[in-house]
This record gives structure tokens, C-alpha cells and sequence, in this order.
């Protein structure tokens, strides 16, 4: 509101903090009232009339219950007044306001995955509410302060900032910008050092799954030959040859087995190898 009332007409500001002085007249015993209305001359009316603005500024920004409190008043000084203890408080509130204020701006830190822009907004919240309560900082103070609180990462770049500018004289905003063009720095770096990451587990799954299905061919291939080979050997069996071996499984170990004669109950001796016994049979 103060800035509004500032810009419509500076003089009314100056009304509201130092009295309107309005037109009063003296009585015998000594007793000071206001000047009747019916007595003013020309001076008495600009005067009245720059009250009568400003009051009716300071009205219209108000809601009802501030209105309750201030429509009692005469001078546009007492309205104020009476809003700035109802919304900072007394002197005791004020102090007790500024105190709190001071040590957040004292034990003001970066919280954790924070960006800058975000840790300044809370700084500068901190600090207007401190000067709506007449304390200030110097803008070399909060340079200071705000290269304090950054964590031990950006160590570096603090170093570099109070190497290369001096302090006393660097504004505020430079010294954000700087910190923010930093950030996206670090930001894009860790980004393409993640890019990299996720690329090399690419290729790996890939490789890793190239290999597998060069086992299964592998596999399949092995599988089929002992299919075949075991096709083979049964049809040799079929029609009278001598398998001596069996086949096993992948990974079972291949062995001889002994084939018995019925007749004769010696091994390895086939029928095919006695042609007396077979005419026997058939006689």
C-alpha cells in the first residue's frame, strides 16, 4: 500500500506518517478543538481536502473488519497507526518478529537436491520480510551470506566468484546468474554421464543376449545330430549290423554295452555270425 499511495500523490504519504495537521482553533480556557466547518478559508480546505483524499485511499484498500477498526478515526496518521500494530504488532511484537527473522537469515542453508533458484526465493523472503520490519542488510552482507550457505560441491565456484569479482560491489543478481549457469553446467554434465551409463548396459544386455542365442543354435544343432545319429543306428540295428555303443544324452558319458547271445550266453557273439544256426533254425 505504501508504494500505491506514494504513487498516486507523494505529499498524501507524507500526511499519513507525519499528521495532516488539520485546522484547529484555540478556546479561552486554553482547550484546542477543531475549526468549525463554516471558518475555514482557503488554506483550512486544501488541507481537509488532502486528508479527506488520502483517507479515502487507505479505505478502499482495506477489507470490512479493518474498516470496523479504523472508521472511528479521524486523521489519516491514527488509521494508519492503528493498521500497523493491527498487522506488525507493537515495538515488543516487532522485535520479537525481527529476532525470529534474524536467526532464519543467520541459520539460513541450501536443503538437500535444492536448485538455486528455489534456495534464493526462500533467501529473499527472509529478507523482504526483514526490511517490512525496518531491518536491513547490506547488498555486500547478503553476497556474503549467500556464498556461506552453499554446500561443499560448489566449493569450487564459490572460490572462483571471490577470486575474480569483488564482493563489496557485486550486485545480487549477477552473482545468481552465475550461480544458476553453473548448475545447468553440473546438470548437463551428470545428464551425459548417465546417457553413458544407460548406453553401456545397452550394449551389454545386447552382447550378452548374442551369446545366448549362438548357445541355443549351438544347442539345437548338437541336438539334432544325436537325433540322427541315433535314427541311424537303429535302423542299422534293423537289419542285422553291430552297434556296440549307445548314445547318451549331452552330458551323460558314452559307454559300451555288452550284448549277450541268447544262444550261446557269450557276449558280442551275433546271430548273423553263426550261418549253421540259422539253417538249424530253419530246418
Amino acid at each position: 500500500m505504501t508504494i500505491f499511495i506514494q504513487s498516486l500523490d507523494y505529499n498524501l504519504w507524507d500526511l499519513i506518517v507525519d499528521g495532516s495537521n488539520l485546522p484547529t482553533v484555540t478556546l479561552e480556557n486554553g482547550n484546542v478543538i477543531p475549526k468549525p466547518r463554516n471558518t475555514y478559508d482557503d488554506n483550512d480546505r486544501r488541507i481537509v481536502q488532502i486528508n479527506a483524499k488520502a483517507k479515502h485511499i487507505i479505505i478502499c484498500a482495506i477489507n470490512s473488519n479493518d474498516f470496523n477498526r479504523i472508521s472511528s478515526c479521524i486523521s489519516t496518521k491514527e488509521m494508519w497507526d492503528r493498521l500497523e500494530v493491527t498487522y506488525e504488532g507493537t515495538n515488543q511484537v516487532k522485535e520479537a518478529k525481527i529476532s525470529r527473522l534474524v536467526h532464519d537469515y543467520e541459520m539460513f542453508t541450501m536443503n538437500e537436491n535444492e536448485d538455486i533458484k528455489s534456495t534464493f526465493s526462500r533467501f529473499t523472503n527472509i529478507i523482504n520480510a526483514l526490511q517490512a520490519l525496518d531491518k536491513t542488510y547490506s547488498n555486500s552482507e547478503m553476497v556474503r551470506k549467500i556464498l556461506r550457505y552453499l554446500p561443499k560441491s560448489w566449493m569450487p565456484k564459490v572460490t572462483a566468484i571471490e577470486e575474480a569479482k569483488n564482493l563489496n560491489i557485486l550486485p545480487l543478481e549477477d552473482l545468481l546468474g552465475s550461480l544458476m549457469t553453473h548448475e545447468l553446467s553440473v546438470q548437463k554434465k551428470d545428464d551425459d554421464e548417465e546417457k553413458e551409463k544407460k548406453k553401456k548396459k545397452i550394449v551389454a544386455l545386447k552382447s550378452s543376449l548374442i551369446e545366448d542365442s549362438e548357445d541355443d543354435d549351438e544347442n539345437e544343432e548338437l541336438a539334432l545330430i544325436t537325433r540322427k545319429f541315433k535314427k541311424f543306428l537303429g535302423s542299422k540295428k534293423k537289419f542285422g549290423g553291430k552297434p556296440n555303443k549307445k548314445i547318451y544324452q549331452k552330458g551323460e558319458s558314452s559307454k559300451l554295452e555288452e550284448i549277450i547271445s541268447f544262444e550261446c550266453n557269450k557276449p558280442e557273439n551275433y546271430k548273423s555270425d553263426f550261418p549253421r544256426l540259422e539253417k538249424k533254425d530253419l530246418s
